[in-house]
């Protein structure tokens, strides 16, 4: 599954975990995506969206959902 959002574009960044001796290791910081289904042009299609996305409520969700 792609690590991308649909709707904002978020997507997994690169950086660093610096432990507490400041020993540094290079990491992904990845995004929390969800595969939901919502409506597009009228009908439900299957989207990958972010939380933050579905937490703005500016997405319409199908109502069928379990």
């Amino acid at each position: 599954m792609s690590k991308v959002c649909d709707f904002c574009g978020k997507h997994a960044v690169a950086g660093r975990s610096i432990s507490h001796s400041h020993r540094t290791v290079a990491r992904k910081f990845k995004p929390n995506i969800q595969r939901v289904t919502v409506y597009v042009d009228g009908r439900a299609v299957k989207k990958n969206v972010c939380t933050r996305c579905l937490k703005k409520g500016n997405i319409a969700r199908s109502p069928y959902q379990a």
